[in-house]
């Protein structure tokens, strides 16, 4: 079994980027478009990464829904990421015009539905990996809420068919990673699940680490 990879998102303070950047964490996640409570200005994440050392194998990604190519470009020029994930509705040419102006891989989430799979299968050759999370009306993710995870093995044949890696997002907690570690999958991307009172939380960070490393992680 591959290591499996970990992602921390919805970081929004430096106290939150200490944490994560001091954990198992592969990827620290921030969320630079004007949408949801998560939102961080590209400014401030340039700060709190150039006060805080990451470790050699961590990568950062900025999250974006719905945004213009240019508004990406902008984040990009501010904040020093290795990877952009489109959280929103953005149409297979929207996802090649961004990776293409910025030069760098970009992820696609897919939200849980009838037709998910379909979506997932017309991005290939173009996404560089998958974040598959919960759909929740009116809300992108960070919702806290999970999909039915026996849906789970479609989409990692899938991602594997491409030959890119996918993220297991949505309601995922020290509570339950039990039972989302019992599916083959490449990875797990966690924001309320890690955090109390908004804010991340060292203690379930412990937490969720310990029992992933129950399963060998």
């Amino acid at each position: 079994m591959t290591r499996l990879l970990v992602k921390y998102c919805g970081n929004r303070s430096l106290a939150d980027v200490k944490l994560t950047a001091g954990s198992r964490a592969d990827y620290l996640g921030f969320l630079l478009t004007p949408h949801g409570k998560r939102f961080v200005e590209p400014e401030a994440v340039a700060q709190w990464l150039e006060a805080v050392p990451l470790q050699a194998h961590q990568r950062v990604v900025g999250l974006f829904v719905n945004a213009t190519k240019q508004s990406v470009i902008s984040a990009a020029d501010v904040v020093r990421m290795d990877i952009i994930q489109c959280h929103g509705s953005e149409r297979p040419e929207r996802v090649a015009d961004i990776a293409e102006a910025t030069g760098l891989p970009v992820w696609k989430a897919i939200h849980h539905e009838r037709s998910a799979l379909d979506k997932m299968k017309a991005y290939a050759g173009i996404a560089a990996g998958y974040v598959v999370d919960c759909k929740v009306a009116g809300q992108w993710g960070g919702t806290g809420f999970s999909f039915d995870w026996r849906a789970i093995p479609g989409y990692m044949e899938e991602a594997r068919r491409q030959g890119v890696p996918c993220f297991i997002a949505g309601g995922i907690r020290p509570e339950n990673i039990d039972d989302v570690l019992a599916y083959d999958i490449d990875g797990i991307d966690l924001a309320s699940g890690i955090e109390e009172q908004n804010e991340k939380s060292g203690r379930k960070m412990r937490e969720l680490e310990e029992r992933m490393r129950y399963h060998g992680n």
